[in-house]
């Protein structure tokens, strides 16, 4: 009996440690978001700062990205289990961040099949070792533990539809954004688009050297023509197009528009920093990233 009363103990601990991490919104019937944190990775998050989606259907369960480590892949499961018995089917890579796809080997272990667009798969292999040892500078050995960068079982081009029990999702990869391989799940019956890292809601988006600017517009461009009720970002809460617009493609727009004019007028890159970008002060991590956003964007853009 004391064996027992300590497992059920360590368990509801692990459970409410789990939710300190990842909170769960029902968005439709057997559609949610799981929104984990908007700071940094850390050895409490598991590096799962980041939002994720699931679906559930009769027949199983459909998870939009995995964790962003073997064990942040398990914390995921665990918030999962709490939410249905219905196993973990299909896992989607969107994109090129670890959060994205490190825990593949996870979810593969555990029965799931793992779908990625094909610049996502590139991109893993380009980035994973670098993306590897980040994380064991943030995490730790412990928090690394059994991570590796596994491939996908199922990849695509540019769609994918996949159907499960009574739903049907389309994959799409339109173009690059944050990371090449950004792709967006659309579940038209239930009006929800799962965006990935082309929505950053309630944070400031992060333009690195893996990301395009230009495409990133294009890709916003193509998931609002679809003009989803509710969107799962890739960062921050459930929102619906016009906040997705507001914290991501207008902030684009702004950029890439104040950086033009800077380059127009001959400036240079140490001058691109202080660009105009106070109307979106409001976004967290501001402080941190518009500066190495403004030096990024400058980069592109002046070979555009």
């Amino acid at each position: 009996m004391k064996h027992i009363l300590t497992f059920a103990v360590a368990a509801l601990s692990a459970t409410v440690a789990n939710a300190d991490v990842l909170k769960t919104v029902e968005i439709e019937s057997g559609v949610y978001a799981i929104v984990g944190p908007i700071g940094q990775r850390d050895k409490e998050n598991l590096g799962n700062n980041a939002t994720f989606g699931l679906v559930v259907t009769s027949d199983g369960a459909i998870l939009m990205d995995t964790g962003g480590s073997y064990l942040g892949a398990k914390m995921l499961d665990d918030t999962i289990k709490s939410i249905t018995d219905q196993p973990v089917k299909y896992v989607i890579d969107t994109g090129g961040q670890d959060h994205r796809w490190l825990g593949n080997g996870y979810w593969q272990e555990h029965g799931a099949q793992v779908i990625a667009s094909e610049a996502a798969v590139e991109d893993h292999n380009d980035r994973g070792s670098e993306q590897l040892s980040a994380l064991l500078f943030m995490l730790g050995e412990d928090g690394i533990a059994g991570t590796d960068a596994a491939d996908p079982d199922i990849t695509f081009e540019t769609d994918y539809t996949l159907t499960l029990g009574e739903v049907t999702l389309e994959l799409h990869h339109e173009t690059g954004a944050h990371t090449p391989g950004d792709s967006t799940v659309w579940y038209a019956d239930k009006s929800v688009l799962f965006a990935g890292d082309i929505v950053y809601m309630e944070r400031i988006l992060g333009i690195g050297p893996q990301s395009n600017t230009l495409e990133w517009v294009k890709s916003f461009e193509a998931l609002a023509a679809l003009e989803p009720k509710h969107i799962v970002p890739g960062h921050g809460a459930p929102t619906d197009l016009a906040g997705a617009t507001r914290d991501t493609y207008d902030y684009l727009i702004n950029i890439r528009g104040k950086m033009a004019e800077h380059i127009e007028n001959g400036g240079d890159a140490i001058g691109s920093v202080k660009i105009d970008q106070s109307k979106f002060s409001y976004l967290k991590n501001f402080d941190q990233l518009y500066g190495k956003n403004a030096q990024e964007t400058y980069i592109q853009m002046e070979w555009e």
